[in-house]
């Protein structure tokens, strides 16, 4: 969108939040950059410059602004809803690739030259990863600053930077403020019991029923629970662990962190924004959905719908499959053993969370004989773990959708529905359809909408790209407790 000059000058002018993220505004008299909604008076048109990331701001020479701060607006809804190779680039960085691996990590999982990302990168976002990875390593290193009273040094290193210099620099480069002013400006309200309490931001509106209902009863007991208004579970993290409490609120998901390793912390920030579908943009989805006469009343009634999604793709791969025609409580018991027999011990004194779920290798592990499910389903069930284990099958945020789709199409027992709710809920593709699911269908019928798979794919037709969202609203139209938020 930066790319149209005008556009960007009326949201500006108009102070318009919708478009944070999307684009960024750079003002050449003062050196600053803000978000479309800075409350600052904005700045002449003709001193205005667009870019299309906080990176390519931060390349060059801007700071960001300290009443906006512009680091910290939801991520652009590009990102989760293409799937080409910058798209699947940019959520490999926020997934922490490159810190961890480098380019040329980054160029392995997407299966191209590290020249090839670079060049790209740079001519859609003015930056390349390198850029792109300091500007989230600055952002996480502002986070740590302010919400605990770790020395500088550990910030330092937890937050991704090789050395305490560059820390420095980078901080005074991107805030035009030392980290210990950084510290000394922020409220007093860090980290307790060694938790990370923290506010991740998204465009509204956002109806949390679905949304926190569908995680909260579909959870498998000990990897997750709702207690006390939040829905909790442990995460899987490349350095270690964690435990994470997100609770909704009306303008923010409030989140609460512990971690084993801080040097996870922007990634699991980044796979909770991923689970609760927080980059969305509600107005694109709602606004396409609307213009159906059926789905209109059901838009307006609770506008905002998110899809429920996940933070470990493998994970819910297994789930789905424990899934396969049987019901959400004993899809619930299914995981619940395996959690119990293959997963990894954790420690939660703030509630009743009790493992990491199990990994492929471990699964892999599995006598059939033990799983209480038909023949034809363990045989689903230990090729799918077999070929994730073996890595013949990668399910990740740089996965290509339609080569997922194709690859698990392969396995046996991996049927449209499996196939589709996987694409939806794991890979996070925006425009999956599920016209053979049994609520789908129920709810279509009772709309007047065809209900027969194929005529139903047809009439869907006008919602795409968003049908993955259209199929969120269809099941709200039902009783089942996936649709409540809990008491």
């Amino acid at each position: 969108m930066h790319t149209d000059r005008e556009s960007c000058v009326r949201a500006v002018q108009g102070k318009d939040a919708r478009f944070d993220g999307w684009f960024y505004t750079a003002v050449r008299t003062t050196g600053i950059y803000c978000r479309p909604s800075c409350p600052v008076v904005p700045p002449k048109p003709e001193n205005m410059v667009f870019y299309p990331s906080a990176a390519a701001c931060q390349q060059s020479g801007f700071r960001a602004c300290k009443r906006c701060r512009p680091d910290t607006t939801p991520g652009s809804p590009e990102w989760n809803r293409r799937a080409d190779l910058v798209a699947r680039a940019m959520r490999l960085i926020a997934d922490g690739t490159v810190d961890r691996d480098g380019v040329p990590g980054l160029a392995a999982r997407l299966g191209y030259s590290a020249r090839q990302i670079e060049r790209q990168l740079l001519a859609e976002l003015g930056a390349g990863p390198l850029a792109l990875a300091r500007a989230q390593r600055a952002q996480t290193a502002r986070l740590l600053i302010e919400t605990t009273q770790l020395p500088m040094a550990e910030v330092a290193f937890a937050a991704g930077f090789a050395s305490i210099r560059t820390f420095n620099d980078t901080v005074r480069e991107v805030y035009a403020l030392t980290p210990s002013l950084l510290r000394d400006r922020a409220p007093r309200t860090g980290a307790q019991n060694g938790a990370l309490t923290l506010r991740l931001p998204f465009r509204a509106p956002l109806n949390p029923d679905n949304l926190f209902g569908h995680l909260a009863a579909t959870a498998v007991p000990g990897v997750e629970e709702w207690r006390d208004g939040a829905y909790r579970r442990t995460l899987r993290l490349p350095y270690g662990h964690g435990v994470v409490a997100l609770t909704p609120k009306p303008d923010h998901i409030g989140c609460r962190l512990s971690l084993s390793d801080l040097r996870d912390l922007p990634v699991a920030i980044s796979r909770c924004r991923r689970m609760l579908d927080l980059d969305a943009d509600p107005a694109a989805v709602d606004g396409q959905l609307r213009a159906d006469p059926v789905l209109r009343p059901l838009v307006d009634k609770a506008p905002g719908r998110r899809v429920p999604r996940t933070v470990d793709e493998a994970e819910f791969a297994v789930r789905a499959v424990l899934g396969q025609q049987v019901s959400t409580a004993a899809a619930r018991t299914h995981a619940a053993r395996l959690v119990t027999a293959h997963g990894d011990p954790v420690e939660d004194p703030e509630g009743g969370l009790t493992h990491l779920f199990p990994t492929p290798a471990a699964l892999a592990s599995v006598d059939p004989g033990t799983l209480a499910m038909p023949r034809t389903r363990r045989t689903t069930f230990t090729t799918l773990v077999g070929r994730l284990a073996d890595g013949s099958l990668h399910l990740g945020v740089e996965s290509d959708w339609a080569e997922a789709r194709a690859r698990l199409l392969e396995l046996p027992g991996f049927g449209p529905w499996t196939v589709d709710v996987i694409a939806m809920r794991a890979l996070g593709d925006p425009d999956a359809f599920l016209p053979t699911d049994l609520g789908m269908r129920r709810a279509a019928r009772e709309l007047g909408l065809p209900s027969t798979p194929a005529a139903l794919t047809a009439a869907a037709a006008a919602w795409r790209p968003w049908r993955a969202y259209a199929v969120q609203y269809l099941w709200a139209t039902d009783s089942h407790p996936i649709n409540f938020l809990p008491v």
